[in-house]
């Protein structure tokens, strides 16, 4: 059994690849499952309109190549925020979180990533952050009713570009059906400003923390990093998600015309798998050290996922 699962971000693909071009690609450069956006474009938002035949085709797509969807990137509200002051807009993003809730159903999703913003184009202050409240209780009720987690990304905006502040949310809500899914490479820009770790920031979400992003980048710079060539601490990030039991990680990358972006993927996967299979490497050191075993016996064990969890749990508890 695998120890977890590393899925691909739909944008690392040209936008023309069938359905089941893109996940038979995804699983063919090392990844287990492929991630969907619903962006605020025009083409990804009409997603939310799929017939039952297109969204059957996709269903299909999955069988047909052996790939699955496992989650979504649910970012259209940056155009359509919960916090706008016009009505119509926060109407808009109730219709799509609703929309979104629906096609992930049908789509066998369980986990939507939310874009942490309470407005983007509009300039935040009390209102737009009352507003966020509100629409984000409606939005978790019907969560709740689908049956589907929503996790927070940390942004590259102050509104919500920590776990510590996405926390403040999830607590305001406490509801099992929100939480956190973090970004990284957002984490580690946000760590430059405000001086603190990112392995203390992640800390402070454990037991919310459904997924994680796993993304290049550098100071001031958030998108289209190529792997190995930023700052971002995953050593950090990934020092506190793996003990807390966070099994499901996605590799963030964007496709920019490059002729060899087959191969840029086969990088991504390797490079991204070795920073995760380090820090269980380095949980199973600890296990032993910790209660007495054999890194060896450890390494075995920790394959049944439930006493992974369990184990990894009482070690970060012990330190």
């Amino acid at each position: 059994m695998s120890k977890y699962q590393l899925g691909l971000y739909e944008k690392a693909t040209p936008t023309d690849l069938s359905w089941e071009e893109r996940l038979s690609v995804a699983g063919e450069s090392g990844f287990d499952y492929a991630e969907i956006s619903v962006d605020e474009s025009d083409a990804r938002l009409s997603r939310l309109e799929w017939t039952g035949e297109e969204r059957a085709a996709v269903r299909q797509a999955m069988v047909n190549s052996g790939v699955r969807l496992g989650s979504m990137c649910l970012s259209g509200h940056r155009k359509y925020p919960f916090g706008s002051r016009d009505q119509a807009t926060r109407e808009r993003s109730l219709e799509i979180m609703q929309k979104a809730l629906d096609l992930a159903g049908d789509l066998g999703l369980h986990t939507i990533q939310l874009a942490g913003y309470d407005v983007y184009y509009e300039d935040g202050a009390e209102d737009t952050r009352k507003y966020f409240e509100e629409n984000l209780a409606k939005a978790v009720e019907m969560a709740a009713q689908a049956g589907i987690v929503m996790g927070f990304e940390t942004m590259e905006t102050p509104f919500m570009d920590t776990v510590e502040k996405a926390m403040h949310y999830v607590n305001l809500i406490n509801s099992p059906y929100l939480g956190v899914y973090p970004d990284a490479g957002n984490l580690t820009n946000a760590s430059f400003i405000y001086g603190n770790t990112v392995a203390d920031d992640i800390a402070l979400g454990a037991g919310h923390i459904f997924a994680a992003h796993l993304k290049e980048t550098v100071a001031g710079a958030y998108r289209e990093i190529p792997f190995s060539t930023g700052t971002t601490d995953y050593e950090g990030a990934l020092s506190q998600l793996v003990p807390q039991g966070v099994r499901r990680f996605v590799a963030e990358m964007w496709y920019t015309g490059n002729e060899n972006w087959k191969e840029d993927l086969v990088f991504a996967s390797t490079y991204v798998r070795s920073k995760i299979d380090k820090a269980f490497e380095g949980v199973n050191g600890l296990f032993a050290l910790v209660l007495g075993f054999s890194p060896q016996t450890v390494h075995k064990n920790l394959y049944n996922v439930d006493e992974l969890f369990l184990s990894t749990t009482y070690v970060s508890k012990l330190v």
